[in-house]
């Protein structure tokens, strides 16, 4: 399993109280991290830019997390709809758990 600074750092800021913080570093601890270089950022961009030409607006840290799916060949797990629509017209593994 990989993670990535940029999930680490959204799931930090929507924590509270140092208790909740050590433990989501200790448990993040054990996934190793996916660095996004500059391909990946130009990449991004081609996917939001076709996301939005078909209407879906997604974020630049979704299609950060996309293009590093699309590059490593790995399968996104959320159950953000955000990333359902953008799967209709950028071809990634998404895994959301709907059935």
């Amino acid at each position: 399993m990989f993670t990535t600074g940029l999930v680490l750092q959204e799931l930090l800021q929507g924590f509270s109280g140092p208790k909740a913080r050590s433990q989501l570093i200790e448990r993040f601890a054990a996934l190793a991290f996916l660095k996004p270089d500059r391909d990946d950022h130009i990449e991004a961009a081609a996917v939001r830019n076709a996301c939005r030409r078909k209407g879906v607006q997604i974020g630049t840290i979704d299609a950060v997390l996309i293009q590093l799916c699309l590059r490593h060949d790995l399968v996104l797990l959320s159950t953000d709809s955000d990333f359902r629509s953008a799967s209709r017209h950028v071809k990634f593994r998404l895994w959301s758990g709907a059935a």
